[in-house]
């Protein structure tokens, strides 16, 4: 991607959105937006019982503990499947190897309009989040050299799962910009953003749109 490129993403897309657990912020403006690996490693979760968020389907959302830490909800992974993965995964990846990706990243949507769909999901529409809305350019700025693009939604298996695997994520520098509705679905950030409430306009407490 171009610098031009960049510019023009970011101007299509000027707010980037998180869903968080309700009642989240607080503590994600103390500790920062932390991907789920430098939580475990925050709240000295180790061994097995780290594999088992870590680098297995989380069916559910897992709470962490430790003295003088707020207790934090490491969400769930409803959305995909061991057996889904098994066979949309290429590179030889395998669905460990996956979720191990995906828990050393924390996401943000480029669109409202896919925001709302999260929302909107089975597991998540009778429940309230706390929604980040951020600066994009601002983080971009501050965040460049770890950041990554990809062109799907990397945590849903849901439906037709597409291709995934290690060249999913892309950095800025090597992402392939290409006609089309959406130049990028997901921005992610390597490890998290523990400065995150330097760039965050707005937190809002939201629900799935009534129908």
């Amino acid at each position: 991607m171009t610098d031009a490129e960049l510019h023009d993403l970011v101007r299509a897309s000027p707010t980037l959105f998180h869903m968080a657990e309700r009642g989240a912020w607080p503590a994600i403006e103390r500790h920062g937006l932390l991907s789920t690996s430098a939580l475990l490693d925050l709240y000295g979760i180790t061994g097995a019982a780290r594999d088992a968020i870590e680098a297995s389907r989380r069916p559910e959302g897992t709470v962490l503990t430790r003295p003088g830490l707020p207790a934090v909800t490491v969400r769930d992974q409803k959305p995909m499947t061991d057996r889904a993965l098994e066979r949309c995964l290429t590179g030889g990846m395998t669905p460990p190897d996956w979720y191990r990706l995906l828990n050393g990243r924390v996401f943000f949507w480029l669109s409202e309009a896919r925001l709302a769909k999260l929302l909107g999901a089975r597991p998540y529409r009778d429940g309230e989040h706390d929604v980040l809305e951020l600066d994009t350019a601002r983080l971009v700025d501050a965040y460049r050299d770890r950041i990554t693009l990809s062109r799907i939604n990397s945590g849903s298996t849901i439906r037709k799962a597409a291709p995934r695997g290690p060249d999913t994520f892309r950095t800025i520098a090597d992402y392939p910009i290409r006609p089309g509705r959406e130049r990028a679905v997901e921005l992610a950030v390597t490890g998290g953003v523990p400065d995150i409430a330097r760039f965050v306009i707005r937190v809002t407490r939201r629900r799935a749109a009534s129908t």
